[in-house]
C-alpha cells in the first residue's frame, strides 16, 4: 500500500482562471510596452492579433492533450508520451527554462520598481524579501496561492478598464488625436512590413504565457479533464481582449506618441492618458502584478519538478517528495527559492530570453504531440477529424515555429546551448543506468506489446 502523501484536489475552474492570469499578469502589456512597440513598427493591435491567432491553435493543443494526460509535467509529458520519452526529455529540458526563470523575472521587476519608489532600500534587498515571501506563500498550499492571484488579478484588470475609460474620456472630449471610437486604421499595416509585425509578434507571445503553465496542475484540479481545457481557452481570450482593447484605444487616440527609453515608455503613456494620478496607482498596480506573478510561476516550476522527479528524469526522492502536512512539494519550492537569488546578479534581458525560447519550443512541441497522438496512434481520421488532430495542431505548430526563427541569433545560440547540455546530461544518465538495465533484462520477462 503506497502511503505517499499526494498532491490535494482542490481547485476549480475560476481558480485556474486567477492563477493563470496571474502567472501572465495582464499588466505584462505595459512592463513589455516600449519594446513590443519598436519590435511592431507601433502596429500593435496587428502584433496582438497575430500572436493571439498563434497563441489559440496553441491553446487547442493543449486542451487536446490535458484531456489525454490529466497530469503534472505539461508539455514534457504531452510529448513523452505522445512521441518519444527521449524527446520529451528535451521539451521539458527546453521548457525548463521557461518554468525557472519566469519566477526570476517577476522579482527582478518587482525589485526594480520598490526601487523606484523607495531609492534608498537597494534592489537586491527586495529579491531577497520576495523570495522568502514566495516560498511561505507557496509551502502552505495552493489554495492560499489561488486566492491572492484572484485578488490580484481584479485590480490588475480595474486597472486596465480604468486606463482605457480615460482614453475613451479623452477621445469623447475632443483631447485625443482622434474624435471617433471606431477605427479601421488600427487593422491596416500602412507602410510598416509584414516581416517587422511578425517580429512584433514573436516577442508579444511572452504576454500570453500563462494559460499553458496551468496545466501543470492537473492534478491539483477538480474533473480537470473539464476544467482545465475551460480554462485554458478562457485565459487567452481573456488576455487577447484586453491586450487588443489597450493597443486599439492608445493607437487611435495617440498615433503620434514617442518615447525615449523602451524600458518606462508605459510609465510615460499613462501619465499622458490620466497624469500624476494614473501613474501613482500604475506604479501600485504594478507592484502587486509582479508579486503575485511570482507567486503562481513559483507554483508552476514546482510542479513541473515534480513531475520530474516523479517520472525519475532527475532524482525521485528530492523532486517528487510532497509534505504530509501541506501537500505541497516543499523541497522543489525550497530550491526554486535558492535558484531564484539569480536575480540579484543577472538582468531582465537575459531571463526573458530564457522563457521566450523555451515557452515557443514547448508550444510547437505540443501542437506536434496532438497529431502524434491523436491522428497518428488512434487513427482518428475522419473528415472533422482530420480537421481537428491534423490541421489545426499542424498550423499551430508551423505558426509558432515560425515565430521562433525570428527570435534574436543570440537567443536561438543560447537555447542551442541549452539543449545541447540537455542532451549530454540525457546521453550520461542513460549510459550509467544501461548496466542496471542489462543486469535486469536476464531476471525478467519482458511482456508482449
Amino acid at each position: 500500500m503506497n502511503n505517499q502523501p499526494a498532491l490535494s484536489k482542490s481547485l476549480k475552474v475560476y481558480q485556474i482562471v486567477f492563477l493563470g492570469l496571474a502567472w501572465m499578469t495582464p499588466m505584462i502589456f505595459f512592463t513589455v510596452y516600449g519594446v513590443a512597440y519598436d519590435a511592431a513598427g507601433g502596429q500593435m493591435v496587428l502584433a496582438y492579433l497575430i500572436a493571439f491567432l498563434a497563441i489559440f491553435f496553441t491553446a487547442y493543443s493543449y486542451s487536446r492533450m490535458v484531456k489525454a494526460y490529466p497530469i503534472a509535467g505539461s508539455a514534457y509529458t504531452y510529448t513523452k508520451k505522445a512521441i518519444h520519452p527521449r524527446l520529451g526529455f528535451l521539451v521539458g529540458w527546453a521548457l525548463l527554462l521557461d518554468y525557472i526563470f519566469s519566477p526570476i523575472i517577476a522579482i527582478l521587476t518587482f525589485g526594480i520598481f520598490m526601487h523606484t519608489e523607495f531609492p534608498s532600500i537597494p534592489v537586491y534587498v527586495w529579491v531577497i524579501v520576495m523570495n522568502i515571501i514566495l516560498a511561505l506563500v507557496n509551502i502552505v498550499g495552493i489554495k492560499s496561492v489561488a486566492r491572492i492571484s484572484g485578488i490580484s488579478v481584479v485590480v490588475q484588470i480595474l486597472f486596465i478598464s480604468l486606463f482605457c475609460l480615460f482614453i475613451i474620456k479623452d477621445i469623447a472630449t475632443g483631447q485625443a488625436s482622434s474624435s471617433t471610437l471606431f477605427s479601421l486604421h488600427p487593422f491596416l499595416a500602412s507602410d510598416v512590413p509584414f516581416t517587422t509585425i511578425f517580429s512584433g509578434a514573436a516577442l508579444i507571445c511572452f504576454c500570453f504565457l500563462g494559460f499553458d503553465a496551468v496545466t501543470t496542475m492537473a492534478e491539483e484540479t477538480i474533473q480537470p479533464k473539464r476544467t482545465i481545457p475551460k480554462a485554458i481557452f478562457l485565459i487567452v481570450c481573456i488576455a487577447a481582449v484586453m491586450y487588443i482593447a489597450i493597443s486599439y484605444f492608445t493607437q487611435i487616440a495617440y498615433p503620434g506618441f514617442t518615447f525615449t527609453n523602451p524600458d518606462n515608455a508605459a510609465y510615460t503613456l499613462v501619465k499622458l492618458v490620466g497624469g500624476n494620478l494614473l501613474s501613482s496607482l500604475f506604479i501600485t498596480v504594478l507592484i502587486i502584478a509582479t508579486f503575485t506573478q511570482g507567486v503562481s510561476s513559483v507554483t508552476s516550476v514546482t510542479r513541473f519538478l515534480y513531475a520530474l522527479g516523479r517520472e525519475s528524469v532527475l532524482p525521485q526522492k528530492v523532486f517528487s517528495y510532497i509534505h504530509p502536512t501541506f501537500k505541497t512539494p516543499v523541497v522543489n519550492i525550497l530550491l526554486v527559492t535558492t535558484f531564484s537569488f539569480l536575480g540579484m546578479f543577472i538582468d531582465l534581458n537575459t531571463a526573458v530570453t530564457f522563457v521566450s525560447f523555451g515557452a515557443l519550443t514547448a508550444f510547437t512541441f505540443v501542437n506536434l504531440s496532438v497529431i502524434a497522438h491523436f491522428y497518428i496512434k488512434l487513427k482518428k481520421r475522419s473528415f472533422t477529424e482530420t480537421i481537428l488532430y491534423l490541421i489545426f495542431p499542424l498550423i499551430g505548430a508551423a505558426f509558432i515555429g515560425w515565430l521562433l526563427t525570428l527570435l534574436n541569433k543570440d537567443t536561438l545560440l543560447i537555447g542551442v546551448a541549452w539543449l545541447t547540455i540537455g542532451f549530454l546530461y540525457l546521453f550520461v544518465k542513460s549510459r550509467l543506468s544501461a548496466p542496471f538495465v542489462k543486469r535486469d533484462r536476464s531476471k525478467v520477462t519482458v511482456p508482449e506489446k
